[in-house]
């Protein structure tokens, strides 16, 4: 019951906070220049939605899942960014605008491309012929925990941009505070399966979060994009929406297994540390491609020789 509160009403309410945060940091300047610059969510649709399957059906092979928890992996990798991406991408000084965009994008696509990767994936896997409908309600949870919460800060910064950012550096402390609190709460709601879930696929779990943060990031990289959009993009391939994916495995009137909603219950209690691990080390990265070079001009010119 104390699971269901949480999930239910205290991780949205939170997430929800920490969304006003964000738009505290934002402008429309931020969405115009994505607007008129629309190559980074083309490159991070692709690596969404074409890369990431592909990459997620090959380690489901390699590992030699069963077949229930090869499509609860698949069905993972079908799953949309969730708004913790963007906090990750906030606290790692990504393109925070870039990272809502791709969230909004993404789950409204999502509505086409869950139910289709999943059908595949049952058919390839257990020769299944169950179909999984339309997801329109993630629509709404985006609208209500990303977009509105983000709409309201923006509105108080454009109105008082000082006010804005006095907030910044406590909700940024807050928001690292519940990060903690996430990781804590979702340990603790597991401790008795959670040795057994690791062994049966917590190897291939942590398989697909490295590559979708490498292929994230450094599709991106190679195609030259801005850093910050490299790592937006990195937090929002590597961080998915592990509680739709749960809850559709778990649901009655969909997938209704149980042992389907294991890897994402796995993967939601990896990526927290990954995706901490990955973002200090491009924020440091970053950090020391910006800090001013050595100066090495001579203090003095020689004297010309006569």
């Amino acid at each position: 019951m104390q699971s269901n509160v949480f999930t239910a009403v205290l991780m949205p309410l939170a997430l929800a906070v920490i969304m006003l945060g964000l738009g505290l940091t934002l402008t429309l300047a931020d969405f115009k220049r994505i607007i008129v610059y629309p190559r980074a969510i083309l490159v991070g649709l692709v690596c969404q939605m074409l890369l990431l399957p592909v990459a997620c059906l090959g380690i489901a092979h390699a590992f030699a899942l069963p077949p229930e928890l090869a499509v609860g992996l698949m069905l993972l990798a079908a799953s949309p960014g969730g708004a913790t991406a963007n906090l990750f991408s906030h606290l790692a000084r990504g393109d925070v605008a870039l990272n809502i965009t791709l969230t909004a994008v993404n789950s409204a696509l999502s509505l086409v491309t869950l139910p289709l990767i999943i059908n595949l994936s049952l058919m390839h896997f257990m020769d299944d012929g169950r179909a999984v409908p339309m997801q329109f309600a993630k629509v709404v949870q985006v609208v209500l925990i990303v977009l509105v919460p983000v709409s309201v800060g923006m509105l108080i910064r454009s109105r008082s941009a000082s006010a804005a950012q006095r907030m910044d550096k406590p909700i940024r402390v807050l928001s690292t505070a519940f990060l903690v609190a996430v990781i804590g709460a979702s340990v603790y709601t597991e401790r008795e399966n959670a040795l057994g879930f690791f062994r049966q696929v917590g190897p291939a779990a942590l398989a697909f979060n490295l590559v979708s943060l490498a292929v994230g990031y450094f599709v991106p990289v190679l195609l030259r994009l801005p850093r910050k959009q490299a790592v937006a993009i990195g937090m929002e391939i590597g961080i998915h929406n592990g509680m739709l994916a749960i809850a559709i495995a778990l649901s009655p009137t969909l997938l209704a297994n149980s042992t389907m909603a294991i890897p994402p219950a796995i993967y939601s209690l990896i990526m927290y540390f990954t995706a901490a691990a990955f973002g200090f080390y491009v924020s440091r990265r970053y950090a020391d491609e910006q800090s001013p070079a050595v100066d090495r001009t001579p203090t003095s010119l020689p004297e010309k020789v006569s």
